[in-house]
């Protein structure tokens, strides 16, 4: 594993090493390369069997100041294999040795450059830091917070390392969580937490807090872990007791949301309601560093985001709704700051405090009516949010969208605050140049701004929406192709002709057919949604039959032959009931013998919600007020279908009983 150097290199370095680490140092701080390349001899040392251990200590010790300096430092560090290097010197027999590697390898771990990959490329070392961590408080410290630091949901692949044996981690291996949880990091490090070191507690306590995030096989375990008697959730409970520090209250709190989450405590278990929560709650208030409030905030965010109780208990817990408008009133005004530091600062978490805030905003407006009257009355607050939506950071943008689209669920905003403060014209802006992440939420949003009774329908229509939306059915991401069809279809129910006809325009026969064999079963339901709404009212029926009429039935047909749910069956007799509503439309289906005879075989289908649809459409073709009615019943009379509704007269179900009642009638008016 020895960092091979192809520069050439004074052997005078080993003297002056010994000599003076310090100057050293200052040599690897160096602007000049030369000097720098010497540095890397530090490496080099490092792994030398023949070196002293106390040199080779020293050599750990100064490559972790170098790798505290710049990122720059530890990409050169990277370059020149350190980890490796460092994972070697694990294996000395020697405790202040292994301590230094550790610090070292801590350092580098925990610097956003470090692929965090790096630590599973040999499955050996994952099962010797385990083993190390029974050593010495130092061991413990550091390793746990090396997992905390590498321990992502999502791994990718970015190291370099050809020469390493045994990869853990292949394009679809197993997450970081689940290799740590299989070499037993939930057993070793549980006794760590009621350990005599704070700093040892503390990095037990991150690590289980990254350990369970979003995480129900480890949050399922760590509920039944006891330590020197007492149950886990005990333990993370008195550790966010008032009196313990704010980073191991945050910490605890996370935890446990964590673990509530995952379904492994109850939403109603008073360790969430009468202590996790409350404490989360704390975090946001003035008085809270700014990290903490926003680290607070989207704790709690995450939380409540499910359970309307939590969002109902949260609303009213310390005036948390007003107590969050403070978020957004950052940086202070510059007069009131003399302090430069402070200034910077500020600037630095305003967006992070903005962020929290939408995003806690957009959990306690999911589900009631009352709490989001109450958000949108807070100062300012459909200002903010517009504002939210035109932001640089893309973090705060997806914030504000989530948000708006929370608020959005309110019949009642979407008629009053949505309309005053103009909310789409912000929005459409978002869809024209956005990534996904936010074109997915901006997109529901819009579904719901297309309702019948929003008002802002309308200029929503009239500023190019058709097009926008007929381009996201086309998108390669699910969720987009869904939206775009959902708001369609919104924007189809009730529309006016030439609405109806610019979407098909839009759409193209082709799109609709790729929509209707879509393998998604949720595409397929809005795209059969849109065309029940476009063919509604007579006239619309007609007009749109007479020019896509063809390939509707072609479409119809494919789907009751193929192998799709009840649901989507349902749907498209559905479609065929408002065809056989049209005045010139329904001849398409009378003069179609494949389709009369799906509907007569749908007629005596075990399933009541299939056998209804297709009543409807017998019921509409026989209707006696409407020209062409006695052929239309000679004909269907001719396939046999009165002997059905006689049958069916007799059902056992009274909608079908009811309803071929009412169809026999006509047949003897």
């Amino acid at each position: 594993m020895a960092c091979v150097l192809e520069a050439p290199l004074r052997m005078s370095v080993l003297s002056e090493v010994t000599a003076s680490s310090r100057h050293y140092v200052d040599r690897l701080f160096d602007l000049d390369p030369q000097k720098v390349l010497q540095g890397v001899m530090l490496l080099y040392l490092l792994q030398q069997e023949t070196s002293s251990t106390e040199l080779r200590t020293e050599c750990a010790v100064v490559l972790g100041s170098l790798a505290m300096g710049t990122e720059n430092n530890v990409k050169s560090l990277l370059d020149c294999h350190i980890i490796p290097a460092l994972l070697q010197g694990l294996l000395s027999p020697d405790l202040k040795f292994i301590e230094a590697c550790l610090r070292c390898l801590r350092t580098i771990f925990i610097s956003p450059v470090t692929p965090e990959d790096l630590l599973y490329t040999d499955a050996t070392v994952i099962s010797h830091l385990m083993a190390l961590l029974s050593r010495s408080r130092y061991t413990q410290e550091y390793i746990c917070q090396i997992f905390s630091h590498c321990c992502k949901l999502q791994h990718w692949h970015s190291c370099g390392f050809k020469s390493l044996p045994q990869p853990l981690l292949c394009a679809n291996g197993p997450d970081h969580q689940t290799i740590l949880f299989n070499h037993g990091a939930v057993q070793n490090i549980a006794h760590l937490l009621v350990s005599t070191s704070y700093k040892v507690r503390m990095q037990a306590l991150k690590c289980f807090s990254v350990l369970a995030f979003e995480n129900p096989q480890v949050s399922m375990t760590l509920v039944n872990v006891s330590v020197d008697g007492e149950l886990l959730p005990q333990i993370f409970v008195k550790m966010l007791q008032r009196d313990k520090p704010i980073e191991m209250q945050l910490t605890s709190a996370k935890c446990l949301t964590s673990m509530c989450r995952a379904g492994a405590i109850r939403t109603d278990d008073s360790c969430i309601v009468l202590k996790t929560l409350p404490c989360l709650v704390r975090m946001c208030s003035k008085e809270r560093l700014l990290e903490e409030r926003v680290e607070g905030a989207e704790t709690l965010a995450y939380l409540i985001e499910t359970d309307v109780e939590l969002q109902r208990i949260a609303s009213i817990t310390d005036h948390l709704i007003v107590m969050l408008a403070d978020y957004f009133k950052y940086p202070s005004s510059v007069s009131a700051i003399t302090d430069i530091k402070r200034l910077d600062h500020d600037l630095k978490h305003a967006h992070e405090l903005r962020q929290a805030a939408f995003k806690l905003y957009a959990s306690l407006g999911a589900n009631d009516e009352d709490i989001r009257k109450k958000i949108i009355e807070t100062e300012n607050m459909m200002d903010r949010i517009v504002n939210g939506l035109s932001e640089s950071s893309i973090k705060v943008r997806l914030a504000a969208v989530r948000c708006l689209h929370s608020l959005s669920r309110s019949v009642q905003q979407l008629r009053t605050s949505f309309q005053d403060h103009a909310v789409w014209k912000p929005l459409m802006k978002v869809l024209q140049n956005a990534p996904n992440e936010i074109l997915v939420v901006a997109s529901s949003t819009l579904c719901n701004l297309l309702l019948e009774f929003s008002p802002s329908k309308e200029p929503i229509l009239e500023s190019g929406a058709i097009e926008l939306l007929c381009s996201l059915t086309q998108s390669e991401n699910l969720a987009l192709r869904v939206n775009g069809i959902w708001a369609l279809m919104n924007m189809a129910f009730q529309a006016e002709q030439k609405i109806k006809s610019d979407i098909l325009r839009g759409l193209s026969t082709e799109q609709l057919f790729q929509l209707l064999s879509d393998s998604d079963v949720n595409v397929l339901m809005k795209t059969l949604g849109l065309l029940r709404n476009l063919l509604s009212t007579r006239p619309h029926i007609d007009h749109i039959m007479s020019t896509h009429g063809k390939q509707i039935m072609q479409a119809v047909t494919l789907i009751l032959e193929g192998e799709h749910n009840i649901e989507v069956k349902e749907q498209t007799l559905c479609i065929l009931a408002n065809i056989a509503d049209g005045t010139t439309a329904k001849e398409l289906i009378m003069t179609n013998d494949d389709i009369l005879q799906k509907i007569k075989y749908y007629m005596s289908h075990s399933n009541a919600k299939l056998q209804l649809a297709a009543m409807f459409c017998i019921s509409n073709l026989i209707w006696n007020e409407e020209e062409g009615s006695q052929e239309r019943q000679d004909k269907l009379r001719d396939m046999g279908i009165v002997d059905i509704l006689h049958k069916l007269s007799q059902s056992s179900d009274p909608n079908l009983c009811d309803k071929a009642k009412t169809a026999l009638q006509q047949y003897l008016a």
